[in-house]
């Protein structure tokens, strides 16, 4: 969204104007869902439900710009996604070769709609990052798939920048081995 839309859609989605919420999860869940589904989450969509609940629930308390917006969503997104886990009871998993092939063969094996909203680079990228740990998977998902930058996802992350850049950097570097090894 441009800076000058976005400033607007703001002011309107506080008012509760239809259009400028459509405009702000158009631009926004697509990337939240990514970044829920590359964690493994369960009900992702209902996941991304919950944040844009939330965030229309504290949206007049929101101050900043659209970068500071599109953080804010992430940390709520990343919240919600604890709590999840938190609420099953279970820990984040660590996706191994099996667990990615088994529910790999899982969604392949759905009924017709689950097998054409899913696909085999969603399921390779999964198994690619169950690779790395928690931390280096949070970082490469917020900023890749969420596009956001070093300060923003240590701000999503509750991290210092410099810890950012070194798990990226970590993270990056052990996947071009399993790439390396792979190819």
């Amino acid at each position: 969204m441009l800076k000058e839309q976005f400033a607007s859609a703001l002011v309107a989605a506080r008012t509760g104007a239809p259009w400028a919420w459509e405009a702000i999860y158009r631009d926004l869940a697509g990337v939240v869902g990514g970044y829920l589904r590359g964690h493994g989450a369960p009900d992702v969509e209902d996941l991304v439900s919950e944040t844009f609940l939330s965030v229309a629930k504290d949206i007049h308390g929101f101050s900043g710009d659209e970068d500071a917006f599109r953080s804010w969503v992430f940390t709520i997104a990343h919240r919600r996604l604890h709590d999840a886990w938190r609420v099953r009871g279970r820990r984040v998993p660590v996706a191994d070769g099996e667990d990615s092939q088994a529910r790999a063969e899982q969604r392949w094996q759905g009924n017709v709609e689950d097998e054409a909203m899913a696909s085999m680079s969603t399921e390779e990228v999964e198994a690619l990052i169950g690779h790395l740990t928690a931390p280096q998977r949070d970082v490469i998902l917020l900023r890749v798939v969420g596009d956001l930058s070093v300060a923003q996802t240590a701000q999503v992350l509750g991290t210092s920048e410099g810890a950012v850049r070194a798990l990226q950097n970590r993270a990056l570097r052990d996947l071009r081995k399993v790439v390396g090894d792979d190819a």
